[in-house]
This record gives structure tokens, C-alpha cells and sequence, in this order.
């Protein structure tokens, strides 16, 4: 069976077990679970940040660096075929994205530090070159490793924040290289810890930082992962903002060292890679999943599928008021064990 063959006997899975009420958690986690294609073994993109892929190639870039660098990869087994390069000078590069003309842009928005006055867009065109474009965040700085990019070609930034909801901002007007734009916060994202083994960091805190984001080529569906997981977003108008305020699928993508990049192909898979020289995995089927899941839910509000496991899925607890985020937790934990300190105290006294 071809490709699309398979993610549309996926899809007509999922909706037909959701249909009949059965849960479709066990069945999903059989089609929709990554896997291996080939490990990138160039030390250069040891710290992989960033994925895209036209179909017939995948274009990744490396975290930071001192230039512009675009490796163009071969599908079959992960090689350099070539690099696409531009002078600019970045500060931190994160994330990659690919628009409908064939150019790459850049998110030069990494600030660990959160120092940051403004942060930058590279858009490096087929033609060579690229273009440089500045917006400032209306709240401050923000460390953000997530590039949206929409059908529209419009740039929308996540944010990865270890307490409280990751924001989406989005420019207040047209991108302009003479001059910075403000950006808006258009949306939000609170999203649930999770188990999933894997990532740089001890327990769960991984689990909820988003470190990558990709719009499919069509532009209605939406993916955003963390360390651990993907939350995939049915957007069928195209409208990211709307897309965020409907329940995601979560799929799980365990023991990877530092998973910082996802991508769509144009046949609707995912693809998720890790830094590390780690291995591309491959997730076949997960738009089509996605479009048939979502019609149903929104056609009689039952709960989307979590898939890859019994993790509790992402919860848009802003939008919703329900559920509770890491954040949120981590305070509470804080709050309860102040208490306990408290109370100790006082009955040794």
C-alpha cells in the first residue's frame, strides 16, 4: 500500500472507531508511530534545531551558529547533498520553515537569557540571499524556538516558557526591512505534563516546553512538539489563532535526546528529529488522522484521541478553564510543600 494509501486507511480507521464509540487509542498507536528513516551523522547539524521538507529533499539547520546555513538532506539516508547559505549575521537560530515559494525562513528568536530588544526573520529566497526582518515582542523578551508559517505566509511565533502558557504572537502589520514591526499575542497554549521518556531534563518539566512548530503544506494542519510529544491541530480554514482553540492529538515521541525539530511532508507525515546526531523518524498518516478526527469532534464535542500512550493529552486551559497547567502545578507543589515545612516546624517546637 502507498503512503497516502496508508494515511487515509488511518483516517477512515480513526473515525470509525470513534464513531462506534470504541476507544481508538490502541489501533492509532499501531499506524501513527514513528519510524527510524536514517540518522544524520554530519557533525555539523549535531545540535539540529530545525526541519522541512519539500518531498523530495529535507532542508535543516543547526541551533545558533555565527552565518546563515541551510543543509540540504537526502531522504534516503539522512547525507548532505548541499548547503544553501546567506552573510547575515544571526544571534540565535532555532527553527525552520519552508514557504509555498521555495523560500526557507529562519527564526533567529533563541534568548535563553531573555535579554533580547528584538528578535529576527531570515527569509533566504530560491534565488539566493536573504532578507532580514526584525519584530519586538509587546511584552518583553521571550525564549522561542517555534516558527509557524501560515498558507498566507504569515510568521507566527511560539514561545517555550517552563511555567505558565506558551504564547503565539503574530506581526501587528506587514514585515518590513527597514524598520522593526511590533508584534501581538494573537493566542496561547497550556499544555499538560506528561511521562513520555526522553529530552535533556529529569521528570516531566520536558514534556511541556515547546522547542518546534510546522504548518503542513496545504496550511490546515498545525503540529507543535516539545521534547516528548507532538500536539497536532486540525486548522481546515487555514486559520492558525482558531486552529489553537480546538482540542489537539497528542502523539508521543519517546527517548529522543533533544527533540527540537518537526516537519510536515507533503503527503501528510511528520517527521521529528533530535539533537545529537540522532535519527529522522517518520510518522505516516497524521494529517489525514488529524482532518478525520477533528470533523468528528467538532461535529458532536467527543474527545479527540491521545495516541502513543496513557499520557493526559494538552489541554488549552486558558480557552477551556479546565485542567491544570505544569506551571500552575509546579506553584502548587511549591505552595504545599512550604506548607509542610511550616507545619513540621512548628509541631517539633
Amino acid at each position: 500500500m502507498s503512503t497516502a494509501g496508508a494515511g487515509g486507511a488511518a483516517a477512515a480507521a480513526l473515525l470509525l472507531l470513534v464513531g462506534s464509540g470504541t476507544a481508538p487509542e490502541a489501533a492509532a498507536e499501531q499506524v501513527l508511530a514513528p519510524v527510524e528513516k536514517c540518522r544524520v551523522d554530519d557533525k555539523r547539524l549535531a545540535e539540529l534545531s530545525g526541519l522541512a521538507s519539500d518531498g523530495s529533499a529535507w532542508y535543516a539547520i543547526s541551533d545558533g551558529g555565527s552565518s546563515l546555513r541551510v543543509f540540504v538532506l537526502d531522504p534516503a539516508d539522512c547525507s548532505v547533498r548541499g548547503i544553501r547559505t546567506a552573510s547575515n549575521d544571526p544571534y540565535d537560530v532555532e527553527d525552520l520553515a519552508l514557504g509555498r515559494d521555495g523560500s526557507l525562513w529562519l527564526a533567529d528568536t533563541g534568548d535563553n537569557r531573555r535579554r533580547r530588544d528584538d528578535i529576527a526573520l531570515h527569509v533566504m529566497p530560491p534565488g539566493g540571499g536573504a532578507t532580514l526582518y526584525r519584530l519586538a515582542y509587546p511584552d518583553g523578551p521571550h525564549d522561542a524556538e517555534a516558527l509557524l508559517l501560515d498558507r498566507a505566509g504569515v510568521p507566527h511565533i511560539v514561545t517555550k516558557e517552563p511555567l505558565g502558557s506558551a504564547g503565539i504572537y503574530g506581526p501587528a502589520g506587514p514585515l518590513a526591512a527597514d524598520r522593526t514591526v511590533p508584534l501581538e499575542r494573537v493566542g496561547s497554549i497550556s499544555l499538560r505534563s506528561t511521562q513520555t521518556p526522553g529530552g535533556p531534563f529529569n521528570g516531566s518539566l520536558g514534556s511541556v516546553l515547546v522547542t518546534g512548530g510546522s504548518v503542513s503544506q496545504d496550511g490546515t494542519v498545525v503540529a507543535i512538539r516539545t521534547y516528548t510529544e507532538a500536539y497536532v491541530y486540525d486548522a481546515p480554514d487555514g486559520d492558525l489563532v482558531a486552529a489553537f482553540q480546538r482540542e489537539p492529538f497528542r502523539i508521543s515521541l519517546p527517548n529522543e535526546q533533544q527533540g527540537e525539530a518537526i516537519a510536515w511532508e507533503p503527503d501528510g507525515a511528520l517527521l521529528s528529529a533530535s539533537e545529537g546526531n540522532q535519527p529522522v523518524r517518520r510518522i505516516p498518516g497524521v494529517a489525514a488522522a488529524a482532518r478525520a478526527t477533528g470533523a468528528h469532534t467538532e461535529g458532536d464535542g467527543s474527545a479527540k484521541p491521545t495516541l502513543g500512550g496513557d499520557v493526559d493529552q494538552a489541554q488549552l486551559a486558558d480557552r477551556t478553564g479546565s485542567g491544570m497547567s505544569a506551571g500552575q502545578a509546579l506553584l502548587l507543589a511549591a505552595a504545599v510543600a512550604g506548607l509542610l515545612i511550616f507545619v513540621t516546624r512548628r509541631l517539633r517546637r
